[in-house]
């Protein structure tokens, strides 16, 4: 996809995540905590600071694996994923890493969710 292709389904994507859950325009980092809790599979609930942030981190690493960076190790005692970095990961420009994480959460919720 081109910078402006991803743009614009990240639009849409916003959009209706915020007609979803009766919201403002989510952004990445919103988008990242969904997907982590998606991930994680227990549902939603209340969750820590750093419970949030392990989220994040759960949906990035589910996200870097759709690019074979990242595999699945497996769950810890309280069914939480945990992964393991199988291929360095390039240096992007942070123009490059927004665009690319933006296209990752697009092809997530239209693979994974739908």
């Amino acid at each position: 996809m081109t910078p402006a292709e991803i743009n614009k389904k990240w639009t849409e994507l916003q959009e209706r995540i915020a007609v979803d859950f009766d919201s403002e325009k989510p952004d990445v980092k919103v988008m990242l905590f969904l997907i982590g809790v998606q991930e994680l599979g227990q549902g939603p609930r209340k969750f820590s600071k750093r419970q949030k942030e392990e989220l994040m981190h759960i949906a990035t690493c589910k996200l870097m694996s759709m690019m074979g960076f990242y595999e699945l190790e497996g769950l810890d005692q309280d069914g939480w994923p945990h992964w393991k970095l199988v291929k360095t990961i390039p240096s992007y420009t942070l123009l490059e890493q927004e665009l690319l994480i933006k296209s990752l959460i697009v092809n997530y919720f239209n693979e994974e969710v739908n």
